[in-house]
């Protein structure tokens, strides 16, 4: 019973401290906090599942994102998820905590962001939003360096396009 209880523990601590950062993670990739919500219980609930494992073999940090990418990228092709909420409560999130910056500009960048495909958007989310390198990235999605190059170029672009920003505007660039 020793072993089991302190397993419990170190998942118990490891949600507590990266839970509410997996969930932002999953918000800015599907736009909806229960979905997100959902994202990340499901998961959290793989990783739960394959701890002992993945404390021996690889970083868990890692193995959580790409679990949460994959089960994003696995619910956009359900055809109950094709629905989509009306706009009046999409960007409601009663437990969200105050952010810095008008509440209008983040509206627009969320409904920018949700008008990128979704492969682009788990490129832009992973690289700019969880500070990822091009590597690390690549490793999370299981593909290519170059790939994650082209798809944050075409996601920048789309959001650009979106936002009204200028095709020489420096916003993602590093």
């Amino acid at each position: 019973m020793g072993s089991g209880t302190s397993r419990d523990q170190e998942f118990g601590d490891y949600y507590a401290a990266r839970g509410a950062s997996l969930r932002a993670t999953a918000y800015l990739l599907c736009g909806d906090w229960h979905l997100a919500d959902d994202l990340t219980q499901t998961a959290f609930t793989k990783l739960y599942l394959a701890w002992p494992r993945i404390q021996r073999k690889e970083p868990v940090d890692r193995y959580v994102r790409r679990t949460l990418l994959r089960v994003f990228l696995d619910e956009r092709r359900r055809p109950w998820r094709r629905e989509r909420p009306t706009a009046e409560f999409a960007d409601l999130d009663p437990a969200s905590p105050a952010a810095t910056g008008r509440v209008d500009d983040r509206l627009l960048l969320r409904r920018a962001l949700a008008a990128v495909p979704a492969r682009q958007r788990a490129v832009l989310v992973l690289r700019f939003w969880e500070d990822l390198s091009v590597e690390e990235t690549a490793e999370v999605l299981g593909i290519s360096p170059g790939t994650v190059k082209s798809q944050a170029a075409r996601g920048l672009e789309t959001l650009r396009r979106r936002l009204g920003v200028p095709d020489n505007a420096s916003v993602g660039k590093e």
